[in-house]
């Protein structure tokens, strides 16, 4: 059973947040873990003192509330009338979009004294729009994500204070299975059931949120698409080199059409789009973005057992995941004769560099590596991320272990 630990930093992001005069908007993949901390969220006010008439908790994707998905009075009514609104309330609306108009529901219960409301959706356009243009302002973002390493590690009950604990093991179960929660739940049962539970949440991701809701009629290509840039994850993409190589394929789209799909493959978190950013220009470039999956457990049922993603691109997946986790705004960069895995913009404003490798398994590896950092001529911090056991620093760049790093272990 999951507890407060394994989602200690998003709970932390809540309770900053609590009776704060905004909407708490909680948004991610399908099944990464949004329900779970609210109902722990819900939990932790309750042992907080915090009475059943001062609680309001509906999933729109229960059965029972399908009456009220296209009755906006008798929802609002409903939530109303089972609160005690002389005290602090707290109305949580999960998967919201699924209700008809919820943005008026959502703008409705927002101005009313003493309800605070926390909203989930599996949907980047859960703010875009009427919400965003209502709400202006006065809402906070809260993106979750799968499990981290380190979450991961702690639902497995894994003591990492062990310092003979071999990483590499764990970190193979961790990118091969799954990192969604429930995933990690079921591993016990075997892998079977992990890949048919991630087969399951795919279809629907697919099928519901985004084939049904887009009314794609061409499948094959769609499909065709999430395949080929499962397999390129960390390579740089453009919608033309994409429809030029389905094309040769046998199989005709053009490339707005696969523009248009890359979008809701984003907006509904499968993937997440790196932008290049200019390292002589200092600025953002428009074309040429890399990919990275929200799970690459996922690649199971994307590209089967012959993955054509190699590790070293894996693992830079995990990181940049990690790096968003860290709230970092993130990058790739590039000039005429150098690329950097991601340029990064800490929360505090500061610029980070990170390249990221397997191993160093050779000096032309370390030349390559440490050489992409050395033409960055400037002071910000630079860092070479590799599962190396042993690591040396070169010319003020940090080469740090992977996995301590991901655990925050001995950070130098």
């Amino acid at each position: 059973m999951l507890n407060y630990t394994e989602r200690k930093e998003y709970i932390s992001k809540l309770e900053a947040y609590k009776d704060q005069d905004l909407i708490k908007v909680i948004s991610g993949f399908r099944r990464s873990g949004k329900s779970t901390l609210l109902e722990m969220y819900r939990e932790r006010l309750q042992k907080q003192g915090v009475k059943s008439n001062q609680i309001v908790f509906l999933n729109f994707e229960d059965f029972e509330l399908r009456i009220f998905l296209n009755d906006l009075d008798g929802l609002y009514y409903h939530i109303i009338n089972q609160l005690d609104l002389s005290k602090p309330c707290y109305v949580f609306l999960d998967e919201v979009q699924n209700v008809n108009e919820f943005e008026r529901l959502v703008d409705g219960l927002f101005v009313k004294p003493n309800v605070d409301v926390y909203i989930t959706g599996s949907n980047a356009l859960l703010l875009s729009g009427e919400l965003a243009t209502l709400l202006s302002g006065r809402y906070v973002e809260i993106s979750i994500l799968p499990f981290s390493f380190d979450e991961y590690l702690t639902a497995r009950n894994i003591d990492i204070s062990n310092k003979y604990l071999n990483y590499e093991t764990f970190f193979f179960d961790y990118i091969n299975e799954t990192s969604l929660p429930k995933g990690v739940e079921l591993r016990e049962s075997g892998f079977d059931k992990v890949y048919e539970y991630l087969e399951a949440i795919y279809n629907t991701v697919i099928e519901k949120d985004i084939t049904q809701r887009h009314k794609i009629n061409d499948k094959r290509a769609f499909g065709n698409i999430v395949k080929f840039v499962a397999s390129n994850i960390g390579n740089a993409l453009s919608p033309g080199n994409i429809a030029k190589t389905l094309t040769q394929d046998g199989q005709s789209i053009h490339n707005t059409t696969v523009e248009r799909y890359l979008e809701y493959l984003v907006t509904s978190f499968v993937f997440y789009k790196v932008n290049r950013f200019d390292l002589k220009g200092k600025k953002q470039l428009a074309t040429q973005e890399k990919y990275y999956l929200v799970d690459t457990g996922l690649l199971n049922i994307l590209v089967g057992k012959e993955r054509t993603t190699e590790r070293g691109h894996i693992l830079e997946n995990v990181v940049y995941l990690e790096l968003l986790r860290r709230g970092y705004k993130i990058w790739t960069g590039t000039s005429r004769n150098n690329e950097i895995d991601f340029v990064c913009k800490t929360p505090s404003g500061d610029i980070e560099y990170y390249q990221v490798a397997w191993q160093i398994s050779s000096e032309r590896t370390e030349e390559r590596e440490f050489g992409a950092l050395e033409k960055i001529k400037d002071n910000y911090p630079k860092f070479l991320l590799t599962t190396d056991g042993f690591t040396q620093d070169r010319r003020g760049i940090k080469h740090l272990n992977v996995f301590n790093w991901l655990l925050k272990i001995n950070e130098k």
